[in-house]
């Protein structure tokens, strides 16, 4: 029993002496926490403060101890250090997302917080392949008659993108306009204007932008060929594609841009629907007269199927015609009548997009 002794002013030797061999007698046979309590509380009372604070500083020495022995707090390290774990709590205090390697323990040396995705190695998208004849359909106004089949599977090996220019766009008949709806300008004749904004030079700069978004270089012949004479247009064109294919050997895709017209009274309007709008529709048109023909139909095969692969119904039949058109210049020339008088111009701006995003499908040429 503890006696009046241990309430002496200073520091309890005594005291803590003989309350330290009580504590080793109790706890050491079978380190008892309840009994040690209920005897630290019955001995208590005779305690001044002092020595209350020592007591429960060894009880609570002896209970760590015991805890130690018994390995829980390896126990609850491990659990707080678990990959799942971690990521909890870094997740909770930071709101950050974490994650580990399942084969990294969490704090390793190795540890990573939000690694990044692993890096792909870039691929090419696979070129087109164009093998189905019943995807064109054709217009007969010559004797020729092509195997479709075998030209339209015959592989296209070019690449348009780059710096260097690679595409001609021009206009033989520059000043072809369209049915007003709204716009205000000026009229030489019927469905003709001066005004750039509105005949063909509009429509081949939209194609000339548009393939630029794309990385394909364009160039835009903006000669008013149509004008002031009609007479004599495609030798007047003839001469600037053969400059301009001198001075830019790159060029492999020339596109004379038109207009269709009907010779009734009422203006022919083509129509169909790109992204629930409508749009004027497209028609190809190669010349059979001159000696490599077929290199720039199977070109105009492939355009023609892959404009109605993206937009069903954008194209009319493509038109074999005995006539020469100045393709014969280059093996990618061909000619196209963007919609006719009898559409707007709104109308075929549209086309003009459905043209530049096929011509952009075929950038890189297409399989075998």
């Amino acid at each position: 029993m503890l006696n009046a002794k241990c309430r002496i002013e200073g520091f309890p030797w005594e005291m803590i002496s003989h309350f330290a061999r009580e504590l080793y007698d109790i706890l050491s046979p079978i380190f008892d926490f309840r009994t040690v309590f209920r005897h630290f509380i019955a001995r208590g009372r005779s305690m001044n403060v002092r020595a209350l604070r020592v007591g429960a500083a060894a009880i609570a020495c002896a209970l760590t101890l015991r805890l130690f022995a018994s390995g829980l707090p390896e126990k609850l390290l491990s659990r707080l250090t678990e990959p799942e774990t971690v990521a909890f709590l870094v997740y909770m205090e930071t709101g950050r997302d974490v994650r580990f390697s399942p084969s990294q323990e969490a704090f390793s040396v190795d540890f990573v917080e939000s690694p990044p995705p692993a890096t792909q190695e870039a691929t090419e998208p696979p070129l087109p392949v164009f093998s189905d004849s019943s995807q064109v359909e054709l217009y007969y106004a010559c004797s020729a008659r092509p195997d479709i089949e075998a030209l339209l599977e015959r592989q296209l090996s070019w690449d348009l993108t780059g710096d260097e220019p690679t595409v001609l766009i021009l206009h033989t008949h520059s000043t072809e306009s369209y049915t007003k709806a709204g716009e205000d300008y000026v009229e030489t004749s019927s469905y003709r204007t001066l005004d750039g904004d509105y005949n063909m030079l509009s429509i081949g700069r939209q194609v000339v932008e548009l393939l630029g978004e794309q990385g394909i270089t364009a160039l835009q012949d903006t000669s008013l060929h149509d004008y002031p004479s009609y007479n004599g247009s495609y030798v007047d064109a003839r001469e600037s594609i053969q400059t301009y294919l001198e001075q830019y050997p790159t060029i492999q895709l020339v596109l004379d841009l038109h207009r269709d017209a009907s010779g009734g009274t009422r203006q022919l309007r083509t129509v169909t629907q790109s992204q629930g709008q409508d749009c004027a529709q497209l028609m190809l048109i190669v010349g059979t007269n001159y000696d490599t023909w077929e290199d720039n139909l199977s070109l105009a095969l492939k355009l023609h199927a892959q404009l109605e692969t993206q937009c069903p119904g954008i194209t009319r039949p493509l038109q074999l015609r005995a006539q020469r058109f100045n393709e014969d210049l280059s093996p990618g020339g061909l000619l196209i009548e963007v919609g006719a008088a009898g559409n707007t111009h709104d109308e075929a701006l549209r086309a003009a997009g459905e043209l530049a995003s096929a011509i952009a499908a075929l950038a890189k040429g297409t399989g075998e």
